[in-house]
């Protein structure tokens, strides 16, 4: 399944890199060093946005931020995750927010609307508090539930990205990122094993894909030309 997956992203970012490379402007010069960055976009994820109105057990948003420096993009996500979701005996919930930082290499020279297709690296970093609520039985006593606690708890990973920015109108930017993420660690887990990392996903899977299809509005530092 993983190697499916893999494969079609991969399909996938070729066909829009051969698409955003015959708009290459090859008269401009690729040698040329870019010191200060000529804009930030600011962009949200629309998927999580989808997930939050048709998921009753899942509420969330992201922010993403990027710039560019030559064809090096350092880049920022902010959000908010909580879910509330059943579980054999119980139900589950957590709250926290995370951020990952980190930086995009564009593939693409030459474009005069800097359209990228890029891969790149991110550290995430999530802090959260999670609850588990469960039936319990004891001959003495009868059923009833129990309850435990993680508050505080923090937790980090690593991602390695790719995926693709078009611009589509004036300002407005189109694309998506797919997330490999690994290495999760908790810490602070002190009432129970940690069952999901907020921006990470599942604890149990050493390794976790992730997608993310983002809108973006470009904001100018300087005039374009």
């Amino acid at each position: 399944m993983l190697r499916l997956i893999f494969r079609s992203l991969l399909i996938s970012q070729l066909v829009g890199m051969s698409i955003l490379s015959q708009a290459q402007d090859v008269s401009v010069d690729s040698t040329r060093r870019f010191v200060k960055p000529t804009s930030i976009r600011l962009g949200t994820d629309v998927i999580r946005l989808g997930q939050t109105i048709a998921n009753s057990s899942f509420s969330g948003w992201e922010l993403n931020v990027d710039t560019d420096l030559g064809r090096y993009y350092p880049t920022l996500d902010y959000g908010r995750w909580t879910r509330d979701t059943p579980i054999d005996n119980g139900t589950y919930s957590n709250d926290g927010r995370y951020f990952r930082l980190g930086v995009d290499y564009n593939f693409l020279k030459n474009d005069p609307d800097n359209n990228m297709f890029f891969m790149g690296i991110r550290y995430g970093r999530s802090k959260f508090d999670e609850q588990v609520v469960y039936d319990y039985s004891a001959i003495d006593f009868g059923d009833f539930q129990k309850e435990a606690n993680n508050t505080s708890a923090k937790a980090g990973w690593l991602e390695l990205t790719t995926g693709i920015r078009v611009k589509m109108w004036k300002q407005f930017w189109m694309g998506y990122t797919a997330r490999l993420k690994f290495l999760p660690s908790v810490s602070g887990d002190d009432g129970f094993e940690t069952y999901e990392i907020p921006g990470f996903g599942l604890t149990y899977k050493d390794i976790y894909w992730g997608f993310n299809y983002q809108v973006f509005w470009r904001i100018p530092l300087k005039a374009d030309k």
